[in-house]
Parts: C-alpha cells; sequence; structure tokens
C-alpha cells in the first residue's frame, strides 16, 4: 500500500469512526515482527503503550544505504499509525527519510486535532527513532 493509496482512502470515509477502524484495519496487514524482535533495543522510549522499530539496513542498485522497518505495538490505533508511518519511511535511503515531514502527512489525515496527546507524543518518538536511525546510518556511510 502507498501513502496515496491511504490518502484517498481517507478521503472517502467522512467519520472519525470509520477513519480509526481503517488504521486499526493497517495495523492488522504490518507484516509480523518476530518475537526476537520484541527486544529493549528495539522499544521505542517515550510511547504510552508499547512500541518496537526494528531496523534493517541493506544497499539499492547504487550502492547507496537503504533502511527498512518491521513495527509493532500492543495498541491496535498505534499499529496502524506504525502502518502509515512505515509506508512513509521503510525502503528509502537515509536522505530521503531524513527529507520526509511525517508529521505533515499526519496532519493532513487530521491525526492533530483526533489523537490524545499522549499518542501524538508517541508519534513523535517514532518519528525521532527513525529519522536518528537515518541520521546514524548516513554518517557511517560517509
Amino acid at each position: 500500500m502507498t501513502i496515496d493509496e491511504i490518502r484517498d482512502n481517507f478521503a472517502l470515509l467522512d467519520e472519525w469512526d470509520d477513519r480509526y477502524r481503517y488504521v486499526i484495519e493497517l495495523g492488522r496487514m504490518l507484516e509480523p515482527m518476530p518475537e526476537e524482535e520484541h527486544s529493549s533495543a528495539n522499544k521505542v522510549q517515550g510511547c504510552a503503550s508499547q512500541v518496537w522499530l526494528s531496523r534493517k539496513l541493506s544497499h539499492n542498485a547504487n550502492g547507496e544505504p537503504v533502511l527498512s522497518y518491521l513495527g509493532d505495538s500492543d495498541a491496535h490505533i498505534v499499529r496502524g499509525l506504525i502502518a502509515i508511518l512505515l509506508t512513509l519511511v521503510s525502503g528509502h535511503t537515509p536522505r530521503e527519510i531524513l527529507a520526509t515531514e511525517p508529521i505533515a502527512v499526519f496532519d493532513e489525515l487530521g491525526f492533530r486535532e483526533h489523537l490524545t496527546p499522549q499518542r501524538s507524543n508517541g508519534l513523535r518518538s517514532m518519528i525521532e527513532r527513525i529519522k536518528a536511525d537515518a541520521r546514524e546510518t548516513l554518517a557511517a556511510s560517509t
């Protein structure tokens, strides 16, 4: 699924109850995270729910590093937020990730008004973790 497909589907849903159900469904479609990836090293600090992000480093045809992620949470809605976030960043180079503004996309979808402050803080923590990974990977590759 692409972010444009998610945007289009959001546009079809007028009620936030329907949008929440859609976000939860996106979370159900996340690639399963192996149990061994639910480690303290992969746990994202600053989230009210338990959240794990594991990264895999590969290289594209140009030899540039590419970061791919698996994510999981013990909260259904957060799993959906992770699914949207990973649609934006997973499978991209560190430079592409650093040029992406996920909060702007979440705001565009209307989440600013519909997430609790704790969920918003958790989302920012996930984004900062991914951007820190991108900065670290970029620094190591130069």
